[in-house]
């Protein structure tokens, strides 16, 4: 599991917590991205491998670093999600039944088939960026903006990124699904705190 984490030292021990009593068998690499807030100690606390970047280079530059991470390991499957505790550990089992089901090399998560408690402007931005992605990528992902992912790892090999920031996670589906990776989706639910989000919708 790859947590991209920026100042999630708040959330960070539960997250962690959470994937270990869901699987403990699974390795998590914590890329601290320039936080002030202690969040790498808390994932060394917790005996995770941890990544730091000084200074602070963006989400999409702690993704990179992940799949570097997970390419170099030679890991066979890789998890994406948010160390804010947006994304439940328990839904991870989800991606990997629909990754044997659908024979896909990538499945991200759906939160808009039924998202009641998602503020009126992020799902309608998502909605219209998703439909954007989807016509760039040439197949449908319903929500594009979903960091709960799961990757195999070998369809990751040679992918140049230009981006660094949130747009990365559009670039990867775009790039990967041009180079013949196959993505599906599948259904999660999303935990909304009181955090607000990074994303400019314009």
């Amino acid at each position: 599991v790859i947590l991209p984490s920026y100042n999630a030292a708040a959330h960070l021990a539960a997250v962690i917590g959470d994937i270990q009593r869901c699987d403990p068998a699974l390795r998590i690499l914590v890329v601290d991205d320039g936080s002030t807030d202690g969040t790498g100690d808390v994932a060394r606390a917790a005996g995770v491998e941890v990544a730091v970047h000084a200074p602070n280079r963006g989400k999409g530059a702690a993704l990179a670093t992940g799949f570097a991470w997970a390419l170099a390991e030679g890991l066979d499957w890789v998890y994406t999600m948010d160390a804010d505790g947006q994304h439940p550990p328990a839904e991870m089992n989800i991606l990997r039944a629909e990754a044997a089901r659908g024979g896909w090399d990538v499945v991200v998560g759906n939160r808009l088939g039924d998202a009641p408690n998602m503020p009126w402007l992020r799902k309608r931005t998502n909605e219209f960026t998703s439909w954007v992605v989807s016509r760039m990528a040439g197949t449908p992902i319903p929500d594009s903006q979903n960091g709960y992912r799961l990757f195999r790892v070998p369809c990751l090999r040679g992918l140049r990124l230009r981006t660094t920031r949130y747009d990365t996670e559009s670039e990867i589906l775009v790039r990967l699904a041009r180079r013949g990776s196959r993505i599906g989706s599948a259904p999660v639910s999303t935990i909304y705190g009181t955090e607000k989000s990074s994303i400019r919708p314009l």
